[in-house]
């Protein structure tokens, strides 16, 4: 049955796609080398029609499936057990962007796209996407979808659930469903979207997502800085050691000026109480990243 499995993969993706000799730590294994397992195979479509196939073949013979984005997960849930009878679904040949739609102000990517990509190819087009985590040159849009994961900057625009309009999910069966509407009042049917975010590749693996004041808010103690200091000498420590380090991010409707004025407002009346020490105000987009980094 084993071998029956893999030469069917073989066929339906080349061998090339179906992985199983050499090293595959890179996927058996998280990245903090805390969980490792063993994967009958390690299988990597190139589109929707192929991840649906794969999902009908494991089906067929009894094979679980363990989906993996950009294996950059805390809790080893993209890991293969020790069993190694389970077939790993990378999706990281998934990442293109499908289109983006200026005037609705939506792009349509897939799964394996990292999310810094996706970051940059809406600021090619001159749009935002919000979503920024610390692995986001990394991580992927599908497992950040998969996880709901928030970011640095979730109280203004939500988790990645408020950051989605629809989803191309394959189900285990390996039927595909369209949900990629760009319709932003849709109360038709089932709330399937939101059932799949956050299901963490249980209820069926995503393939493509449709993406639609205080923007930031990081709190670090001295042992996080200590430890930026030490790995990360190059970068410039702009405020004095304190027992408490907040990062924060703020933009108002009505213009950066306006956003600007009513930070400084807000960090003079802390100062004045004594809630901070001290403050420092980026004065470029640049100088903002290098903070957040």
């Amino acid at each position: 049955m084993t071998a029956a499995l893999l030469d069917a993969l073989r066929t339906l993706l080349g061998p090339a796609q179906v992985l199983t000799d050499g090293d595959l730590s890179a996927w058996e294994r998280d990245w903090r080398k805390r969980w490792h397992g063993k994967a009958l195979a390690v299988v990597r479509p190139g589109g929707t029609a192929e991840v649906a196939q794969v999902l009908q073949l494991c089906a067929q013979h009894g094979a679980s499936v363990v989906p993996q984005g950009g294996n950059t997960g805390l809790v080893g849930g993209g890991v293969p057990d020790m069993s190694g009878t389970q077939v790993l679904l990378s999706l990281q040949r998934l990442n293109r962007v499908r289109g983006i739609d200026l005037a609705n102000l939506t792009m349509t990517v897939e799964a394996g796209m990292v999310l810094q990509a996706v970051q940059q190819a809406a600021s090619d087009a001159g749009l935002l996407f919000p979503l920024s985590l610390a692995a986001e040159g990394s991580c992927t849009i599908g497992g950040n979808l998969a996880t709901n994961a928030g970011g640095t900057q979730v109280l203004r625009y939500g988790n990645a659930r408020e950051l989605c309009l629809g989803l191309e999910v394959v189900t285990a069966q390996g039927e595909v469903w369209s949900g990629l509407s760009g319709l932003r009042k849709d109360n038709t049917g089932y709330d399937l979207r939101d059932l799949f975010i956050g299901s963490e590749g249980t209820l069926g693996v995503i393939q493509a997502r449709l993406g639609a004041g205080l923007t930031g808010f990081e709190v670090m103690n001295q042992f996080s800085l200590g430890l930026v200091r030490q790995h990360f000498p190059q970068l410039n420590q702009p405020l004095p050691p304190g027992a408490w380090t907040v990062l924060l991010e703020y933009a108002d409707a009505d213009g950066e000026s306006t956003a600007r004025t009513r930070f400084e407002s807000l960090l003079e009346a802390a100062l004045e109480a004594g809630t901070i020490s001290d403050a420092v105000v980026a004065e470029s987009l640049a100088q903002s990243a290098t903070l957040w980094h």
